[in-house]
């Protein structure tokens, strides 16, 4: 055997190596016909009264009644948090689809994301004064829609009670208390603006709103960045927990709260070793599962997961760690993404991803392996957020539906978008028919919208 066929078997013995340790990642149609399944009883589950508490989707009723009409008119402020950095919204609507908006991005320092509750929500009014008087509204009589993208329990449009923190947020003195309370306070021990009037959602119901204004068909939101959720339009009858009277709208917007899907061991058929050492690496061991499987906070760390066990089986970089590699989140969906974006055939771009974590020189062969990595893990994510979405397209039951998405791994990661779509065509039921359209800032415009839809003086259409 000559060197050049010992490399050869060497290569092959390597890269049947890593797709087995990959294996797990890749499952059958008739496996998430099964996760579309399950989510539809976590579904039933959520708005059933007598399971809503132990639901592992608890379906929150967000009080969105109706979706905005086109016939809103005025001025509304949004605030937008989610993450590290939040926005303030000024949108000014005043006909036809166009909005004018102004807006500002502020950074949340590390304090806040871990300090008291009280410090965030004084920041929060702080940078929300002085962008009101940086714009002259102060004299004016403003509505506020409030994006707050964490688990809320509502109890009416103005009201909502935080659940619990995700996204790395540990504020003591928030959960269990109501979000909207909070910022008035912040904003009364400030006393130089008023706001009249505040709504609360959160960034997916936003994403629905935002997308409704330009398509009356959208009924489904989804929002597929650092975290994930999804929402959808349900007919009231079917929302046990609703007690609307016999004035009530037909249809309500339910937030899923999908992220934590598969908490209550639901998702035990298709979690591997690696999903469950991530979770148990996080800061909310056991919640959030879903979200731990599909969302671009986690991705990145389910390739570096995969890419130590291939180390660790000799099968890349030589059998050697480095310390980076050993690093808990040191690689992102953003490596992925850029890794998946070059040509085939081009490393340069995964060969800097590799050397920022700690390699200087590695292989072709290591280059198409993690590139192959990345894609078995951002199809499974984008496989695995169709396979709930399916569930809703179905359970909305129209001959055609808009669906509204948003979120940095929709927006940005390569081919995420189609590949969806692709895996939602075969899970829905054929008789429905569906579009996927990107939500134009959901989580800002949308805050904005819901406070129109409410508190607007609207025009005759």
């Amino acid at each position: 055997m000559t060197e050049e066929d010992t490399k050869d078997k060497d290569s092959q013995i390597n890269r049947s190596v890593v797709e087995e340790i990959c294996k797990p990642f890749i499952v059958s149609d008739d496996v998430y016909r099964q996760i579309r399944d399950v989510f539809q009883n976590e579904i039933k589950k959520g708005l059933c009264k007598y399971t809503h508490e132990s639901a592992s989707v608890k379906c929150f009723l967000t009080f969105v009644e109706k979706l905005p009409s086109g016939c809103e008119r005025g001025k509304f402020l949004a605030l937008d948090i989610g993450g590290t950095n939040f926005r303030i919204l000024l949108v000014n609507i005043n006909g036809g689809e166009n909005l004018k908006i102004e807006a500002a991005s502020y950074e949340l320092p590390e304090s806040l994301i871990t300090g008291s509750g009280r410090d965030l929500f004084d920041f929060l009014a702080e940078c929300l004064s002085a962008f009101i008087y940086k714009h002259e509204l102060q004299k004016e009589e403003l509505s506020l829609g409030f994006t707050f993208a964490f688990p809320l329990k509502q109890t009416e449009l103005s009201k909502g009670v935080l659940v619990a923190w995700t996204k790395a947020f540990s504020c003591p003195g928030v959960v269990n208390h109501d979000v909207v309370d909070l910022f008035k306070e912040a904003i009364n021990r400030r006393d130089d603006i008023h706001i009249n009037n505040i709504v609360i959602l959160n960034d997916t119901t936003g994403t629905l709103i935002s997308c409704a204004w330009n398509y009356h068909e959208a009924k489904i939101g989804l929002t597929i960045g650092t975290g994930t959720n999804m929402c959808y339009l349900e007919k009231t009858k079917h929302i046990e927990l609703f007690k609307g009277g016999v004035n009530a709208s037909p249809t309500m917007v339910i937030n899923c709260e999908s992220g934590n899907f598969g908490s209550d061991g639901s998702l035990d058929f298709v979690r591997t070793p690696i999903d469950i050492t991530v979770d148990q690496n996080s800061v909310n061991a056991g919640q959030q599962i879903y979200e731990k499987m599909i969302s671009g906070m986690y991705l990145g760390e389910i390739v570096r997961l995969i890419l130590l066990a291939c180390v660790n089986a000799g099968a890349m970089l030589n059998g050697v760690q480095s310390e980076e590699l050993r690093t808990s989140m040191s690689l992102d969906v953003k490596h992925m993404s850029e890794i998946e974006a070059a040509e085939s055939g081009n490393d340069s771009v995964t060969r800097q991803i590799f050397e920022i974590m700690g390699y200087k020189r590695p292989s072709d062969e290591d280059c198409e392996h993690l590139r192959y990595i990345c894609n078995v893990i951002s199809t499974r994510s984008a496989y695995m957020a169709a396979a709930t979405l399916a569930t809703l397209v179905n359970r909305v039951g129209d001959p055609f539906v808009v669906i509204g998405v948003d979120g940095a791994v929709y927006r940005m990661y390569p081919n995420y978008p189609e590949r969806l779509r692709k895996k939602l065509r075969d899970l829905a039921r054929p008789e429905y028919q569906f579009c996927l359209k990107l939500a134009e800032d959901g989580s800002g415009r949308g805050a904005a919208l819901l406070a129109a839809t409410v508190f607007s003086k609207k025009r005759s259409p």
